[in-house]
Protein backbone atom coordinates (compact mmCIF):
# COMPACT_ATOMS: atom_id res chain seq x y z
CA UNK A 1 0.00 0.00 0.00
CA UNK A 2 2.86 2.40 0.85
CA UNK A 3 4.39 1.88 -2.61
CA UNK A 4 1.13 2.60 -4.39
CA UNK A 5 0.66 5.80 -2.39
CA UNK A 6 4.14 7.01 -3.28
CA UNK A 7 3.77 5.97 -6.90
CA UNK A 8 0.49 7.84 -7.16
CA UNK A 9 2.00 10.88 -5.47
CA UNK A 10 5.08 10.76 -7.68
CA UNK A 11 3.11 10.54 -10.93
CA UNK A 12 0.77 13.25 -9.71
CA UNK A 13 3.80 15.47 -9.01
CA UNK A 14 5.09 14.84 -12.50
CA UNK A 15 1.73 15.71 -14.10
CA UNK A 16 1.52 18.84 -11.97
CA UNK A 17 5.07 19.68 -12.97
CA UNK A 18 4.41 19.32 -16.69
CA UNK A 19 1.34 21.47 -16.29
CA UNK A 20 3.40 24.16 -14.56
CA UNK A 21 5.99 24.11 -17.34
CA UNK A 22 3.53 24.00 -20.21
CA UNK A 23 0.63 25.99 -18.86
CA UNK A 24 2.10 27.64 -15.74
CA UNK A 25 -1.18 26.83 -14.06
CA UNK A 26 -4.33 28.87 -14.20
CA UNK A 27 -2.34 32.10 -13.81
CA UNK A 28 -0.95 31.79 -17.30
CA UNK A 29 -4.12 30.64 -19.01
CA UNK A 30 -5.42 34.19 -18.94
CA UNK A 31 -2.15 35.64 -20.18
CA UNK A 32 -1.00 33.31 -22.92
CA UNK A 33 -1.95 34.07 -26.47
CA UNK A 34 -3.87 31.25 -28.18
CA UNK A 35 -1.02 30.79 -30.67
CA UNK A 36 1.45 29.79 -27.97
CA UNK A 37 -0.80 27.62 -25.75
CA UNK A 38 0.09 23.99 -25.39
CA UNK A 39 -1.78 21.52 -27.55
CA UNK A 40 -3.72 19.72 -24.82
CA UNK A 41 -3.96 16.46 -26.73
CA UNK A 42 -0.22 16.49 -27.42
CA UNK A 43 0.54 17.08 -23.74
CA UNK A 44 -1.80 14.27 -22.70
CA UNK A 45 -0.14 11.96 -25.22
CA UNK A 46 3.32 12.79 -23.90
CA UNK A 47 2.23 12.08 -20.33
CA UNK A 48 0.70 8.74 -21.34
CA UNK A 49 3.93 7.79 -23.10
CA UNK A 50 5.95 8.63 -20.00
CA UNK A 51 3.58 6.69 -17.72
CA UNK A 52 3.88 3.63 -20.01
CA UNK A 53 7.68 3.78 -19.94
CA UNK A 54 7.61 4.18 -16.17
CA UNK A 55 5.36 1.11 -15.77
CA UNK A 56 7.65 -0.99 -18.00
CA UNK A 57 10.70 0.07 -15.96
CA UNK A 58 8.93 -0.59 -12.66
CA UNK A 59 7.75 -4.04 -13.70
CA UNK A 60 10.86 -5.29 -15.51
CA UNK A 61 13.96 -3.56 -14.12
CA UNK A 62 16.55 -5.98 -12.67
CA UNK A 63 16.13 -4.59 -9.14
CA UNK A 64 12.83 -3.72 -7.45
CA UNK A 65 11.72 -0.11 -7.80
CA UNK A 66 9.65 0.79 -4.79
CA UNK A 67 9.41 3.29 -1.97
CA UNK A 68 11.93 6.14 -2.12
CA UNK A 69 13.62 4.61 -5.15
CA UNK A 70 10.41 5.13 -7.10
CA UNK A 71 10.44 8.83 -6.17
CA UNK A 72 14.14 9.06 -6.98
CA UNK A 73 13.48 7.96 -10.58
CA UNK A 74 11.25 11.00 -11.00
CA UNK A 75 12.78 13.58 -8.64
CA UNK A 76 16.43 12.89 -9.46
CA UNK A 77 16.02 11.55 -12.99
CA UNK A 78 13.17 12.45 -15.31
CA UNK A 79 12.36 15.97 -14.15
CA UNK A 80 15.94 17.31 -13.63
CA UNK A 81 17.06 15.88 -16.97
CA UNK A 82 14.17 17.54 -18.78
CA UNK A 83 14.97 20.89 -17.18
CA UNK A 84 18.66 20.58 -18.03
CA UNK A 85 17.69 20.55 -21.71
CA UNK A 86 16.12 24.00 -21.28
CA UNK A 87 18.81 25.98 -19.43
CA UNK A 88 21.19 25.58 -16.46
CA UNK A 89 19.01 27.52 -14.00
CA UNK A 90 15.57 25.93 -14.26
CA UNK A 91 15.58 23.63 -11.24
CA UNK A 92 13.30 21.10 -9.55
CA UNK A 93 13.44 20.73 -5.76
CA UNK A 94 12.52 17.54 -3.95
CA UNK A 95 10.89 17.95 -0.50
CA UNK A 96 14.18 18.22 1.41
CA UNK A 97 15.75 20.68 -1.03
CA UNK A 98 12.51 22.68 -1.27
CA UNK A 99 12.33 23.10 2.51
CA UNK A 100 15.96 24.22 2.59
CA UNK A 101 15.61 26.81 -0.17
CA UNK A 102 12.44 28.19 1.45
CA UNK A 103 14.29 28.52 4.74
CA UNK A 104 17.21 30.29 3.09
CA UNK A 105 14.97 32.83 1.39
CA UNK A 106 13.06 33.56 4.62
CA UNK A 107 16.44 34.31 6.27
CA UNK A 108 15.46 32.67 9.55
CA UNK A 109 14.76 29.31 11.15
CA UNK A 110 14.39 27.82 14.64
CA UNK A 111 17.26 25.92 16.17
CA UNK A 112 20.58 26.39 17.99
CA UNK A 113 22.46 28.52 15.44
CA UNK A 114 25.34 26.47 14.13
CA UNK A 115 26.59 25.28 10.75
CA UNK A 116 27.87 21.71 10.73
CA UNK A 117 29.73 19.61 8.20
CA UNK A 118 30.98 16.02 7.84
CA UNK A 119 34.69 15.43 8.27
CA UNK A 120 36.52 12.11 8.40
CA UNK A 121 33.43 10.21 9.50
CA UNK A 122 32.42 12.74 12.15
CA UNK A 123 30.12 15.77 12.29
CA UNK A 124 31.96 18.91 13.32
CA UNK A 125 30.84 22.45 14.06
CA UNK A 126 32.00 24.66 11.20
CA UNK A 127 30.50 28.01 12.18
CA UNK A 128 28.36 29.58 14.88
CA UNK A 129 25.92 32.46 14.51
CA UNK A 130 26.73 35.17 17.02
CA UNK A 131 24.26 35.71 19.84
CA UNK A 132 22.58 32.40 18.95
CA UNK A 133 22.01 29.76 21.68
CA UNK A 134 24.93 27.49 20.75
CA UNK A 135 27.39 30.42 20.71
CA UNK A 136 26.14 31.69 24.08
CA UNK A 137 26.36 28.20 25.55
CA UNK A 138 30.07 27.96 24.69
CA UNK A 139 30.11 25.63 21.69
CA UNK A 140 33.18 26.28 19.52
CA UNK A 141 34.06 25.86 15.84
CA UNK A 142 35.87 22.55 15.45
CA UNK A 143 33.91 20.78 18.18
CA UNK A 144 32.95 17.22 17.23
CA UNK A 145 29.30 16.33 17.91
CA UNK A 146 29.02 12.84 19.38
CA UNK A 147 25.32 12.66 20.21
CA UNK A 148 22.11 14.70 20.23
CA UNK A 149 19.55 14.12 23.02
CA UNK A 150 21.43 10.96 23.97
CA UNK A 151 21.30 9.51 20.47
CA UNK A 152 24.72 8.75 18.93
CA UNK A 153 25.11 10.34 15.52
CA UNK A 154 27.96 8.21 14.22
CA UNK A 155 27.55 7.54 10.48
CA UNK A 156 24.55 9.87 10.27
CA UNK A 157 24.26 12.34 7.36
CA UNK A 158 24.84 15.97 8.26
CA UNK A 159 21.34 16.89 6.99
CA UNK A 160 19.80 14.42 9.44
CA UNK A 161 21.85 15.83 12.32
CA UNK A 162 20.85 19.37 11.35
CA UNK A 163 17.19 18.32 11.45
CA UNK A 164 17.69 17.00 15.00
CA UNK A 165 19.18 20.31 16.10
CA UNK A 166 16.26 22.33 14.70
CA UNK A 167 12.93 22.56 16.46
CA UNK A 168 10.28 24.91 17.81
CA UNK A 169 11.35 28.01 19.68
CA UNK A 170 11.69 27.40 23.42
CA UNK A 171 12.25 23.64 23.18
CA UNK A 172 15.33 22.00 24.65
CA UNK A 173 18.06 19.95 23.02
CA UNK A 174 21.08 18.31 24.66
CA UNK A 175 24.27 18.23 22.60
CA UNK A 176 27.36 16.23 23.58
CA UNK A 177 30.62 17.23 21.95
CA UNK A 178 34.24 16.11 21.99
CA UNK A 179 36.82 18.91 22.14
CA UNK A 180 40.55 18.64 21.63
CA UNK A 181 42.44 19.16 24.89
CA UNK A 182 39.44 18.24 27.05
CA UNK A 183 39.57 14.79 28.66
CA UNK A 184 35.83 14.15 28.89
CA UNK A 185 32.97 14.91 26.51
CA UNK A 186 31.15 18.19 27.15
CA UNK A 187 27.37 18.34 27.32
CA UNK A 188 25.41 21.49 26.52
CA UNK A 189 21.71 21.87 27.36
CA UNK A 190 20.49 24.45 24.84
CA UNK A 191 17.13 26.14 24.38
CA UNK A 192 16.22 26.58 20.71
CA UNK A 193 15.45 30.07 19.47
CA UNK A 194 14.74 31.98 16.27
CA UNK A 195 17.96 32.17 14.26
CA UNK A 196 18.42 35.04 11.85
CA UNK A 197 20.70 34.43 8.87
CA UNK A 198 21.66 37.90 7.74
CA UNK A 199 22.61 38.72 4.16
CA UNK A 200 25.31 41.07 5.42
CA UNK A 201 27.97 39.12 7.24
CA UNK A 202 30.29 42.11 7.81
CA UNK A 203 29.75 45.86 7.89
CA UNK A 204 31.82 48.52 9.65
CA UNK A 205 33.73 51.76 9.11
CA UNK A 206 36.89 50.38 7.57
CA UNK A 207 38.44 53.87 7.52
CA UNK A 208 37.20 57.11 9.11
CA UNK A 209 34.07 58.04 7.15
CA UNK A 210 34.47 55.07 4.77
CA UNK A 211 31.92 52.27 5.07
CA UNK A 212 32.45 48.65 4.11
CA UNK A 213 29.64 46.14 3.45
CA UNK A 214 30.07 42.51 2.45
CA UNK A 215 26.79 41.14 1.12
CA UNK A 216 26.70 37.34 1.02
CA UNK A 217 23.36 36.82 -0.79
CA UNK A 218 19.92 38.30 -1.52
CA UNK A 219 17.10 37.03 0.70
CA UNK A 220 13.95 38.38 2.30
CA UNK A 221 15.70 40.89 4.58
CA UNK A 222 18.51 42.09 2.29
CA UNK A 223 17.09 45.48 1.28
CA UNK A 224 16.31 46.36 4.87
CA UNK A 225 19.75 45.22 6.06
CA UNK A 226 21.59 47.31 3.45
CA UNK A 227 19.49 50.39 4.20
CA UNK A 228 20.13 50.07 7.92
CA UNK A 229 23.86 49.56 7.37
CA UNK A 230 24.20 52.63 5.14
CA UNK A 231 22.09 54.81 7.44
CA UNK A 232 24.06 53.56 10.43
CA UNK A 233 27.36 54.80 9.00
CA UNK A 234 26.29 58.41 9.47
CA UNK A 235 27.95 61.02 7.27
CA UNK A 236 29.54 58.76 4.68
CA UNK A 237 32.55 59.90 2.66
CA UNK A 238 32.73 56.71 0.63
CA UNK A 239 31.52 53.11 0.45
CA UNK A 240 33.16 49.84 -0.56
CA UNK A 241 30.33 47.45 -1.46
CA UNK A 242 31.73 43.91 -1.61
CA UNK A 243 29.70 41.52 -3.80
CA UNK A 244 32.43 38.95 -4.34
CA UNK A 245 31.11 35.36 -4.39
CA UNK A 246 27.53 36.58 -3.97
CA UNK A 247 25.43 34.02 -5.92
CA UNK A 248 22.31 36.20 -6.00
CA UNK A 249 18.83 35.42 -4.76
CA UNK A 250 15.59 37.39 -4.71
CA UNK A 251 15.17 39.92 -7.53
CA UNK A 252 12.92 42.08 -5.37
CA UNK A 253 15.75 42.58 -2.88
CA UNK A 254 18.22 43.48 -5.64
CA UNK A 255 15.78 46.22 -6.66
CA UNK A 256 15.59 47.50 -3.07
CA UNK A 257 19.39 47.59 -2.72
CA UNK A 258 19.78 49.46 -6.01
CA UNK A 259 16.99 51.86 -4.98
CA UNK A 260 18.97 52.84 -1.88
CA UNK A 261 21.95 53.96 -3.96
CA UNK A 262 20.34 55.48 -7.09
CA UNK A 263 18.31 58.62 -7.64
CA UNK A 264 14.53 58.40 -7.47
CA UNK A 265 13.06 57.40 -10.83
CA UNK A 266 16.20 55.85 -12.28
CA UNK A 267 15.70 52.55 -14.10
CA UNK A 268 17.09 49.52 -12.27
CA UNK A 269 16.14 46.59 -14.48
CA UNK A 270 13.73 45.53 -17.19
CA UNK A 271 12.71 41.94 -17.85
CA UNK A 272 11.13 40.29 -20.85
CA UNK A 273 9.52 36.87 -21.18
CA UNK A 274 7.12 34.97 -23.38
CA UNK A 275 4.30 34.40 -20.92
CA UNK A 276 4.23 37.73 -19.08
CA UNK A 277 4.28 41.38 -20.19
CA UNK A 278 7.58 43.24 -20.04
CA UNK A 279 8.26 44.58 -16.56
CA UNK A 280 10.44 47.48 -15.49
CA UNK A 281 11.66 48.40 -12.02
CA UNK A 282 12.71 51.90 -11.04
CA UNK A 283 14.01 53.52 -7.87
CA UNK A 284 10.84 54.50 -6.03
CA UNK A 285 12.51 56.13 -3.01
CA UNK A 286 16.05 56.88 -4.15
CA UNK A 287 19.04 57.95 -2.12
CA UNK A 288 17.49 61.25 -1.02
CA UNK A 289 20.36 63.21 -2.49
CA UNK A 290 22.93 61.56 -0.21
CA UNK A 291 25.83 61.08 -2.62
CA UNK A 292 29.23 59.62 -1.89
CA UNK A 293 31.70 57.65 -4.03
CA UNK A 294 30.96 53.92 -4.28
CA UNK A 295 33.31 51.13 -5.32
CA UNK A 296 31.71 47.73 -5.96
CA UNK A 297 34.02 44.72 -5.63
CA UNK A 298 33.10 41.78 -7.88
CA UNK A 299 34.63 38.51 -9.05
CA UNK A 300 33.74 35.44 -11.12
CA UNK A 301 31.42 34.27 -8.33
CA UNK A 302 29.30 37.43 -8.44
CA UNK A 303 26.04 36.35 -10.09
CA UNK A 304 22.34 36.94 -10.70
CA UNK A 305 20.86 39.51 -8.29
CA UNK A 306 24.37 40.73 -7.47
CA UNK A 307 24.88 41.40 -11.19
CA UNK A 308 21.59 43.30 -11.35
CA UNK A 309 22.90 45.70 -8.69
CA UNK A 310 26.36 45.93 -10.30
CA UNK A 311 24.88 46.55 -13.75
CA UNK A 312 22.46 49.23 -12.54
CA UNK A 313 25.14 51.12 -10.64
CA UNK A 314 27.59 50.84 -13.54
CA UNK A 315 25.11 51.93 -16.23
CA UNK A 316 24.13 55.01 -14.22
CA UNK A 317 27.81 55.79 -13.41
CA UNK A 318 26.87 55.60 -9.73
CA UNK A 319 29.70 53.25 -8.82
CA UNK A 320 33.06 52.12 -10.09
CA UNK A 321 33.08 48.35 -10.61
CA UNK A 322 36.41 46.80 -9.57
CA UNK A 323 37.70 43.24 -9.73
CA UNK A 324 37.00 40.41 -12.19
CA UNK A 325 34.30 39.85 -14.81
CA UNK A 326 31.18 38.53 -13.09
CA UNK A 327 29.54 35.17 -13.72
CA UNK A 328 27.00 36.21 -16.36
CA UNK A 329 23.49 35.12 -15.32
CA UNK A 330 20.80 37.14 -17.09
CA UNK A 331 17.87 34.76 -16.58
CA UNK A 332 15.06 35.19 -14.03
CA UNK A 333 13.27 32.22 -12.47
CA UNK A 334 9.68 32.20 -11.27
CA UNK A 335 9.00 30.00 -8.22
CA UNK A 336 6.16 27.46 -8.41
CA UNK A 337 5.14 25.43 -5.38
CA UNK A 338 4.13 21.92 -6.51
CA UNK A 339 2.51 18.95 -4.80
CA UNK A 340 4.06 16.84 -2.03
CA UNK A 341 6.16 19.77 -0.75
CA UNK A 342 8.20 20.02 -3.94
CA UNK A 343 8.93 23.10 -6.00
CA UNK A 344 10.08 24.41 -9.34
CA UNK A 345 12.25 27.37 -10.28
CA UNK A 346 11.46 27.91 -13.97
CA UNK A 347 13.18 30.46 -16.21
CA UNK A 348 10.44 32.84 -17.34
CA UNK A 349 12.33 36.07 -18.12
CA UNK A 350 15.56 37.51 -19.41
CA UNK A 351 16.61 40.67 -17.63
CA UNK A 352 18.32 43.73 -19.06
CA UNK A 353 20.42 46.37 -17.32
CA UNK A 354 19.37 50.05 -17.62
CA UNK A 355 21.49 50.53 -20.76
CA UNK A 356 19.75 47.52 -22.36
CA UNK A 357 22.44 44.90 -21.82
CA UNK A 358 21.68 41.19 -21.58
CA UNK A 359 24.63 39.82 -19.62
CA UNK A 360 23.76 36.08 -19.81
CA UNK A 361 26.75 33.92 -20.64
CA UNK A 362 26.50 31.26 -23.33
CA UNK A 363 25.16 27.86 -22.25
CA UNK A 364 24.30 26.28 -25.60
CA UNK A 365 26.48 23.25 -26.27
CA UNK A 366 28.27 23.73 -22.94
CA UNK A 367 28.40 21.10 -20.19
CA UNK A 368 27.04 22.06 -16.78
CA UNK A 369 30.53 21.71 -15.30
CA UNK A 370 32.06 24.07 -17.85
CA UNK A 371 29.13 26.45 -17.52
CA UNK A 372 29.52 26.80 -13.76
CA UNK A 373 33.24 26.24 -13.28
CA UNK A 374 34.84 27.02 -16.63
CA UNK A 375 36.31 30.35 -17.63
CA UNK A 376 33.85 33.11 -18.43
CA UNK A 377 34.50 33.21 -22.16
CA UNK A 378 33.03 36.44 -23.42
CA UNK A 379 31.98 36.74 -27.02
CA UNK A 380 34.53 38.12 -29.44
CA UNK A 381 34.80 41.90 -29.37
CA UNK A 382 33.13 42.43 -32.74
CA UNK A 383 30.09 40.30 -31.80
CA UNK A 384 29.39 41.69 -28.36
CA UNK A 385 26.45 43.99 -27.79
CA UNK A 386 27.68 47.55 -27.20
CA UNK A 387 25.77 50.00 -24.99
CA UNK A 388 26.45 53.33 -23.27
CA UNK A 389 26.29 54.41 -19.65
CA UNK A 390 24.59 57.69 -18.69
CA UNK A 391 27.83 59.60 -19.25
CA UNK A 392 28.64 57.86 -22.53
CA UNK A 393 31.10 55.19 -21.39
CA UNK A 394 31.09 51.96 -23.41
CA UNK A 395 29.73 48.82 -21.73
CA UNK A 396 29.13 45.40 -23.24
CA UNK A 397 26.50 42.68 -23.07
CA UNK A 398 27.07 38.94 -22.91
CA UNK A 399 29.29 37.05 -20.51
CA UNK A 400 28.77 39.03 -17.32
CA UNK A 401 29.57 42.52 -16.06
CA UNK A 402 33.07 43.60 -17.09
CA UNK A 403 34.68 45.70 -14.34
CA UNK A 404 35.70 49.30 -14.95
CA UNK A 405 39.02 48.45 -13.35
CA UNK A 406 40.34 44.89 -13.65
CA UNK A 407 42.02 43.77 -10.44
CA UNK A 408 43.05 40.14 -10.05
CA UNK A 409 43.43 38.56 -6.59
CA UNK A 410 46.95 37.58 -5.55
CA UNK A 411 47.87 34.22 -7.10
CA UNK A 412 48.08 31.24 -4.75
CA UNK A 413 50.64 28.45 -4.88
CA UNK A 414 50.40 24.71 -4.33
CA UNK A 415 51.36 24.97 -0.66
CA UNK A 416 48.49 27.36 0.05
CA UNK A 417 46.11 25.06 -1.79
CA UNK A 418 47.13 22.11 0.39
CA UNK A 419 46.54 24.08 3.60
CA UNK A 420 43.08 25.18 2.46
CA UNK A 421 42.02 21.79 1.06
CA UNK A 422 43.01 20.01 4.26
CA UNK A 423 41.42 22.62 6.54
CA UNK A 424 44.75 23.09 8.30
CA UNK A 425 43.97 26.45 9.90
CA UNK A 426 40.85 25.14 11.64
CA UNK A 427 42.82 22.11 12.83
CA UNK A 428 45.65 24.27 14.16
CA UNK A 429 43.20 26.57 15.96
CA UNK A 430 41.70 23.59 17.83
CA UNK A 431 45.22 22.46 18.73
CA UNK A 432 46.44 25.93 19.73
CA UNK A 433 43.42 26.73 21.94
CA UNK A 434 43.25 23.29 23.52
CA UNK A 435 45.11 24.43 26.65
CA UNK A 436 45.03 28.21 26.43
CA UNK A 437 42.90 31.23 25.61
CA UNK A 438 43.67 34.08 23.25
CA UNK A 439 43.21 37.77 24.04
CA UNK A 440 41.38 40.24 21.81
CA UNK A 441 44.74 41.70 20.72
CA UNK A 442 46.14 38.28 19.77
CA UNK A 443 48.98 38.48 17.24
CA UNK A 444 50.76 35.73 15.33
CA UNK A 445 54.35 36.13 16.49
CA UNK A 446 57.42 33.92 15.96
CA UNK A 447 56.36 31.60 18.79
CA UNK A 448 52.96 30.98 17.19
CA UNK A 449 54.56 30.40 13.78
CA UNK A 450 57.00 27.90 15.32
CA UNK A 451 54.09 26.00 16.84
CA UNK A 452 52.33 26.11 13.48
CA UNK A 453 55.37 24.57 11.79
CA UNK A 454 55.40 21.75 14.34
CA UNK A 455 51.70 21.19 13.69
CA UNK A 456 52.35 20.92 9.94
CA UNK A 457 55.03 18.33 10.58
CA UNK A 458 52.71 16.35 12.85
CA UNK A 459 50.10 16.36 10.08
CA UNK A 460 52.75 15.20 7.59
CA UNK A 461 52.47 18.38 5.51
CA UNK A 462 55.73 18.78 3.62
CA UNK A 463 56.99 22.30 3.01
CA UNK A 464 60.15 24.32 2.51
CA UNK A 465 61.27 27.56 4.12
CA UNK A 466 60.57 29.21 0.76
CA UNK A 467 56.98 27.95 0.89
CA UNK A 468 56.48 29.60 4.26
CA UNK A 469 58.45 32.78 3.67
CA UNK A 470 56.65 33.54 0.42
CA UNK A 471 53.21 33.65 2.08
CA UNK A 472 53.99 34.72 5.64
CA UNK A 473 51.43 37.53 5.74
CA UNK A 474 48.75 35.21 4.35
CA UNK A 475 49.61 32.56 6.95
CA UNK A 476 49.46 35.06 9.79
CA UNK A 477 46.09 36.50 8.84
CA UNK A 478 44.51 33.05 8.42
CA UNK A 479 45.83 31.82 11.76
CA UNK A 480 44.77 35.01 13.51
CA UNK A 481 41.32 35.09 11.90
CA UNK A 482 40.52 31.51 12.92
CA UNK A 483 41.72 32.01 16.49
CA UNK A 484 39.80 35.28 16.87
CA UNK A 485 36.67 33.70 15.35
CA UNK A 486 36.76 30.83 17.83
CA UNK A 487 37.29 33.10 20.82
CA UNK A 488 35.21 36.16 19.93
CA UNK A 489 32.84 35.29 17.10
CA UNK A 490 32.46 35.32 13.33
CA UNK A 491 32.29 39.10 12.93
CA UNK A 492 35.62 39.71 14.64
CA UNK A 493 37.27 37.03 12.52
CA UNK A 494 35.89 38.43 9.28
CA UNK A 495 37.11 41.87 10.26
CA UNK A 496 40.64 40.50 10.66
CA UNK A 497 40.52 39.19 7.09
CA UNK A 498 38.98 42.37 5.67
CA UNK A 499 41.58 44.63 7.28
CA UNK A 500 44.27 42.62 5.49
CA UNK A 501 42.53 41.81 2.20
CA UNK A 502 44.61 43.27 -0.68
CA UNK A 503 41.51 43.46 -2.93
CA UNK A 504 39.71 45.66 -0.40
CA UNK A 505 42.85 47.80 -0.12
CA UNK A 506 42.80 48.27 -3.90
CA UNK A 507 39.10 49.17 -3.78
CA UNK A 508 39.76 51.87 -1.19
CA UNK A 509 42.35 53.35 -3.52
CA UNK A 510 39.76 53.69 -6.29
CA UNK A 511 37.34 55.84 -4.28
CA UNK A 512 38.67 59.14 -5.74
CA UNK A 513 38.15 57.73 -9.24
CA UNK A 514 34.60 56.72 -8.29
CA UNK A 515 34.02 60.28 -7.09
CA UNK A 516 35.22 61.71 -10.40
CA UNK A 517 33.05 59.22 -12.33
CA UNK A 518 29.86 60.32 -10.61
CA UNK A 519 30.69 64.04 -10.85
CA UNK A 520 31.24 63.68 -14.60
CA UNK A 521 27.96 61.78 -15.00
CA UNK A 522 26.09 64.50 -13.11
CA UNK A 523 27.54 67.15 -15.41
CA UNK A 524 26.48 65.22 -18.51
CA UNK A 525 22.98 64.71 -17.18
CA UNK A 526 22.70 68.37 -16.20
CA UNK A 527 23.25 69.27 -19.84
CA UNK A 528 20.09 67.30 -20.66
CA UNK A 529 21.46 65.32 -23.60
CA UNK A 530 21.85 61.55 -23.31
CA UNK A 531 24.86 60.19 -25.24
CA UNK A 532 24.12 58.04 -28.28
CA UNK A 533 25.98 55.41 -30.19
CA UNK A 534 26.82 56.49 -33.74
Amino acid sequence: MLFHFRLHRTLYSLIFFFSACGLAGALLNERLDAKVRWDQSQLAGNLRAFARIYRIVKQNYADPISGKKAEKVIYDGAIPYMLSVLDPHSTFYDPQAWAKTQEEQRAKYYGVGMVIKPQEGSIIVEMLFEDAPAFKAGVRPGDVISDVDGRPIENMASNDVASMLKGPKGTHVKITIVREGVDKPLTFAIVRDEIHRNSIDLTYLIRPGIGYIHLANFQATTGQEVAQAIDGFGDLKGLVFDLRNNPGGLLSEAVKVSDKLLRKGQLIISQQGRAYPEQTYRATHGNGGHLYPVVVLVNHGTASAAEIVSGALQDHDRALIVGQTTFGKGLVQTVYGLSANTGLHLTTYRYYTPSGRLIQRNYNGVSLYDYYYGQNTKESENKREVKLTDSGRLVYGGGGIAPDEIVEPPPSNHFQGVLVDQDIFAGFTKHYLANRNAAQDFQVDDAVLSEFRRFLSARHITYTDQDLNGVTDWLKVNIKADVITTEFGQTEGLMVRANWDPMIEKALGYLPQAQALEENANQVLAQGARPRLN
